[in-house]
């Protein structure tokens, strides 16, 4: 059961999220980051914008908020992000990001299996454990990756052709051109 295995597997995830995005940053040209998906996604730069908002803004301070059984407020990415970096270039986005996982995978090293029941009150959600807000920050990392890479790959099944039934599942057509 994942439960027993949440710390060192949210830490597993967490830790690899910003190598993927040096990587991206490093060797995807601009305008394929910038890129505009399919209605109603998000750019991949977008994406990053909004993991660094969360890692400045959400994440942390929730980690702290549980662990001293404080109540905490929902973070809103409509309103409160992604706040765009003017004049960053995707690699620097990325380094700011690796930096502030760096510093927040040092905080997470601080909770213990006995801290997994601490409960504090979200509003919107009510109670919440550290044990569901690992989990949801492990799953949040992975689904903002996962929609980054979907925004990327539009443009490359747009063109596959004959190819393009193969994703069916990935793809919304003619709105992806």
């Amino acid at each position: 059961m994942i439960e027993q295995h949440i710390i060192p597997w949210a830490r597993a995830v967490l830790s690899t999220t910003p190598e993927r995005w040096l990587r991206l940053a490093e060797t995807l040209p601009v305008a394929l980051l910038q890129r505009q998906p399919v209605a109603g996604e998000w750019p991949a730069l977008a994406c990053l914008q909004h993991l660094i908002d969360t890692e400045r803004f959400v994440f942390p301070a929730r980690v702290q908020f549980l662990l001293a059984g404080q109540d905490f407020p929902a973070f809103d990415p409509d309103s409160a992000g992604p706040h765009p970096q003017v004049g960053q270039s995707p690699l620097d986005l990325a380094q700011t990001f690796a930096q502030l996982r760096r510093q927040s995978l040092a905080e997470l090293d601080q909770v213990q299996a006995a801290d997994l029941d601490r409960r504090a009150r979200h509003s919107e959600l009510g109670v919440v454990t550290l044990q569901e807000m690992l989990h949801e920050w492990a799953g949040h990392d992975l689904m903002h990756t996962v929609q980054a890479e979907r925004a990327l790959m539009q443009p490359f099944i747009a063109g596959c052709g004959p190819w393009q039934p193969y994703f069916a599942d990935h793809w919304a057509g003619d709105k992806a051109v």
